[in-house]
């Protein structure tokens, strides 16, 4: 419901008042700031000779007011001006008089403008007068709710009408607390809602611009690729918000089942064309693996893709009574049948080739206190790898899931406890910020060169070609890649030193659908040990058959599966009251 906002001015020559707002247009009008008693009961005219005027009752007398007053004389003005006029009958009855005109019965703000030099003594004692409910003559009533005294200087009654009209219409009056529960939502702790933002890294910022747009009123939301740099827990609190937004989202995103759970339509860029289609991305790949079908695809590419697919089920189906998270992982491998056709068309195959040693026990961390310098961020951890583990991490933002993944690598310096490692692991390490440690001016020729210098050109191309680049892609320097394609590079070098454990700290962002799909399968046959940190619920759903959950200083088995720890999530939230609910646009 929009907010009422007026304002009324009682001047010494004129009472002027606001009648109405609409976005920058004010209409305004005056009456002669007169007030005449009559002691005789409430006076009437006869029905020709009817003024444009009202009576107000003010105790036991009627003050006639409105523009057929004629103007006083300038001893009854000078009467009127002095220090004690605002609490005069006159005066109320002047300001309950150009209620009345203003045609509305309930007011949620009054501006009423004070004179410069009584603005200090009489405006709180105003305020309070103002507040309430007014009898207007004619048996009518107004109620104002809250009123507003201000320093009233020639010209400022349109300025403040104008002003709060438009802190009403954008909801301005509840922008702080909505600011930060957005920033709560994305990550942001309390302690940095004031900081500056250049105190904040990258990431951090891509996620402050996404709080910007979530906060303005709009009736149309535009969003490209907004999971990017999102931890899974801020990207389910994103998900809840969006589907509360009561305008039009239009967004690109590669994540699945963040489509899954948001999108209502889908739009297929195709070869210089676009095609609108209803439903959710699993939606929009069945109609369009149908019209594929339809339009003879190749069968037999058809036929190898399902028997694959199959065989990935089949895989996973011999597990599913070992643990619920396999059960989980059946279901979503469940929403790929019937999408053979799309995903025959896919271009993309990537591998991760199987490392050349595999022990069983690869590391472990026994008691371990995790953090940065003196700030214990985990306690008590303990923590093994062994080969074939295909471990998810689960927590809320600022948890410790990366410091948990760089402890296990190594990165960080271990503030008590014990870290051992089998002599034979090797370690594939991507962090978030691995895309931006490429070396700008360098092609992805001279990666691999830096990696394996006694190795042909020929073996780099081919191996690059199997990670779509192909040609002379492998000889461009990267400054000019895309996100996606820095992403994808960055990973083919840890696919080169063909390691026995992955440790992925949100591998997918930048990367586009085919990609993301291309890397399940690669990670679901991998040999060896994975732990991983995404916000992409598809990839971990598929890759991952054992959760961890990281919160409250702690690292412990999480026992169900994606859906639950949502639920779990959603609970908690719910109990500390976290989560803005998004606005449209008022007019």
């Amino acid at each position: 419901m929009d907010l009422i906002v007026r304002a009324v001015d009682v001047g010494s020559g004129n009472t002027k008042f606001v009648t109405a707002a609409s976005g920058a247009d004010i209409r305004c009008v005056s009456f002669p700031s007169v007030a005449y008693p009559s002691s005789d009961g409430l006076p009437s005219w006869p029905s020709g000779d009817r003024r444009k005027t009202t009576f107000i009752p003010i105790g036991a007398l009627f003050y006639e007011v409105g523009p057929e007053v004629a103007l006083a004389a300038d001893t009854f003005r000078a009467k009127q001006l002095h220090d004690e006029y605002t609490e005069s009958p006159e005066y109320m009855a002047l300001l309950r008089g150009a209620l009345g005109m203003m045609k509305v019965s309930h007011i949620d703000l009054l501006v009423v403008g004070l004179p410069v030099a009584l603005f200090a003594v009489k405006k709180a004692a105003l305020e309070k007068a103002m507040t309430g409910k007014h009898d207007v003559g004619d048996g009518k009533t107004v109620t104002v709710a809250k009123a507003l005294a201000v320093a009233q200087p020639q010209g400022a009654l349109v300025h403040y009408a104008s002003v709060h009209q438009k802190m009403a219409e954008i909801n301005g009056y509840d922008a702080t607390a909505r600011a930060g529960k957005l920033l709560h939502g994305l990550g942001f702790g309390a302690e940095t809602h004031q900081r500056a933002v250049s105190e904040f890294s990258g990431g951090w910022r891509v996620r402050l611009n996404l709080a910007r747009a979530l906060m303005m009123p709009s009736d149309m939301l535009l969003l490209d690729e907004p999971t990017n740099h999102l931890d899974l827990d801020a990207v389910l609190w994103l998900e809840q918000w969006l589907l509360k937004y009561p305008g039009m989202l239009m967004m690109i995103s590669h994540d699945r089942e963040f489509l899954d759970g948001v999108g209502t339509h889908m739009l297929h860029l195709h070869e210089g064309t676009a095609k609108l289609y209803s439903g959710d991305y699993t939606s929009f790949e069945r109609q369009r693996s149908e019209q594929l079908r339809q339009q003879q695809i190749a069968f037999e590419k058809e036929q190898a893709e399902r028997a694959h697919l199959q065989s990935f089920i089949d895989r996973f189906k011999a597990s599913a009574a070992k643990a619920k998270q396999a059960q989980s992982r059946v279901k979503r491998l469940a929403k790929l049948a019937g999408t053979e056709a799309v995903r025959a068309e896919r271009e993309i195959r990537i591998n991760f080739a199987d490392p050349p040693k595999l022990p069983n026990s690869l590391t472990r961390l026994n008691h371990v206190d995790a953090g940065y310098g003196d700030i214990k961020i985990l306690g008590k951890v303990g923590f093994g790898l062994e080969a074939g583990d295909r471990i998810g991490l689960l927590g809320p933002n600022g948890a410790g899931k990366s410091t948990l993944v760089k402890t296990l690598v190594g990165e960080l310096p271990l503030l008590a406890g014990e870290r051992t490692a089998h002599p034979d692991m090797e370690l594939g390490y991507f962090a978030q910020h691995t895309v931006e440690s490429l070396h700008e001016g360098q092609t992805p020729i001279d990666h691999l060169r830096e990696i394996a210098p006694g190795t042909s050109v020929q073996d780099f191309r081919d191996f690059l070609g199997r990670w779509n680049f192909p040609g002379n892609r492998a000889f461009e320097v990267v400054d000019g890649f895309s996100g996606g394609e820095r992403a994808r590079l960055a990973l083919a070098l840890i696919a080169w030193r063909k390691p026995n454990v992955l440790l992925l700290d949100e591998p997918t962002n930048h990367l586009d659908l085919e990609m993301r799909e291309a890397l399940a399968e690669a990670l679901s046959i991998f040999p060896g040990a994975i732990v991983m940190v995404s916000h992409d619920r598809h990839l971990i759903g598929l890759v991952c058959e054992t959760f961890w959950r990281v919160a409250d200083g702690k690292v412990e088995l999480f026992k169900g599966d994606l859906d639950e720890y949502a639920a779990w999530l959603r609970s908690r939230n719910a109990k500390s009251g976290d989560g803005a609910e998004p606005k449209r646009k008022t007019a």
